[in-house]
């Protein structure tokens, strides 16, 4: 092992001495404190420390300082960004979900390994090639399971009834569809619901939206409610489907003035005169606000549902050494009126205190297209609320404690 070793790994000579010129002192005093940890723990520690363990934990640490969506991707877990930006990874083609120390199968999909290979709903899983998974957390079962296409794991499950089973599945390429469904209301209301913004998000809803106008759609409704967000790109494009050439549907601010950019339409809508409702809640953020903000600030849908969750910033990623990634909040997004939707503040680097709501009095109104006034920090307020029905106590026990998971395993 090298005597700076971390040092080399997270770095690199030649980084620290030119981030040294650009920011001053600061930078190079604490990258000298962690290199020097780091020569002691490898010098002196009682047992050999890992190295890819330690930086790994360093930079996990070092990221959640400043807000949740700065990520590191180690080569190991690429998968997991390769499903965050086209929808694809390799993998066996499952949904999973924790329940106390186990994770279980909740739904293998239809046609791909998992299913193939005879995977149920309710299978407990206890191992992945032969390391335990039992009180590993569901992200890292899901990472064992990813892998590239053509390799083959081997997955120890438990089944109700039928005991302990091993079953070998070869991985395939997974696609999850932006648009899983898609169809018409009534005779003239088309509807789609639109799960995520990947590379191919655009060209799936410009698809859907042939297909409704072929059966007859005079009017469109867009289901956004717990679409997380994805490519800003692609946001961008679906806005066009719907507002001239031309037309400013975000900018992006940032400390560095490269990452300041204005995105506009670029081509004529398919659809400039169609009447258009978005439907939102809590769980619409990033790319789908940007959708329903710009949407709603140029007048041209009714916004229907819940206020959305507020996140009003940009990340782009950065290709690292041996094939890992750095993915980093550059910015902060603004639709047409000027507002910016960003409900937290994550980082203080004054106080360094902990995420909290901006604050009521640095809460600014704007006006959209036709006058009517619109609020930033608070995410997108729907034009109609609509909120969703207050569960009973009962249905919220049932949920809460898996009752009608583990009844539909058990019975099934």
């Amino acid at each position: 092992m090298t005597k700076h070793i971390l040092f080399t790994l997270i770095f690199g000579l030649s980084t620290l001495l030119s981030r040294a010129q650009s920011s001053g002192f600061e930078v190079l005093k604490n990258l000298e404190i962690m290199d020097q940890v780091y020569e002691h723990l490898d010098l002196y520690f009682v047992d050999e420390p890992k190295p890819a363990t330690l930086s790994k934990t360093a930079i996990d640490a070092m990221l959640k300082e400043l807000d949740p969506y700065t990520v590191y991707y180690h080569e190991s877990n690429i998968e997991d960004y390769r499903l965050l930006t086209t929808g694809q990874y390799g993998g066996i083609g499952a949904l999973i979900r924790q329940i106390g120390d186990y994770t279980y199968i909740a739904e293998p999909y239809e046609g791909n390994p998992a299913q193939k290979n005879g995977l149920r709903a309710g299978d407990k899983i206890l191992s992945i090639d032969g390391k335990s998974m039992v009180k590993k957390p569901s992200d890292d079962v899901s990472s064992a399971l990813k892998g590239p296409k053509g390799t083959t794991i081997k997955v120890e499950i438990e089944r109700l009834g039928e005991g302990v089973k091993t079953i070998s599945i070869t991985r395939d390429e997974i696609k999850l569809p932006d648009v899983p469904y898609f169809g018409m209301l009534d005779k003239k209301i088309g509807y789609i619901k639109l799960n995520g913004f990947t590379q191919t998000a655009s060209a799936d809803v410009y698809s859907a939206m042939q297909k409704l106008e072929s059966d007859g759609m005079e009017e469109l409704v867009l289901d956004l409610r717990g679409n997380g967000g994805g490519l800003l790109i692609e946001a961008v494009k679906i806005v066009n489907f719907f507002v001239p050439k031309n037309q400013v549907v975000v900018t992006t601010k940032g400390r560095v003035i490269r990452c300041n950019r204005m995105y506009n339409t670029l081509t004529d809508p398919v659809a400039p005169d169609m009447p258009l409702t978005v439907l939102i809640d809590e769980g619409s953020a990033s790319a789908s606000e940007i959708v329903a903000g710009s949407l709603q600030d140029m007048d041209r849908a009714v916004i229907v549902g819940e206020t959305s969750f507020g996140k009003g910033l940009v990340q782009r990623t950065y290709d690292l050494k041996y094939g890992s990634k750095l993915k980093v909040t550059i910015a902060k997004y603004y639709t047409p009126s000027g507002r910016c939707v960003q409900r937290l503040e994550y980082y203080d680097k004054e106080t360094g205190s902990k995420p909290k709501e901006i604050a009521d009095s640095l809460l600014k109104t704007f006006k959209t297209k036709n006058g009517r006034v619109v609020k930033d920090g608070r995410g997108i307020e729907p034009d109609v609320k609509v909120e969703l029905p207050e569960l009973s106590k009962l249905s919220v026990q049932m949920i809460t404690k898996d009752l009608i998971f583990n009844y539909a395993t058990e019975f099934a």
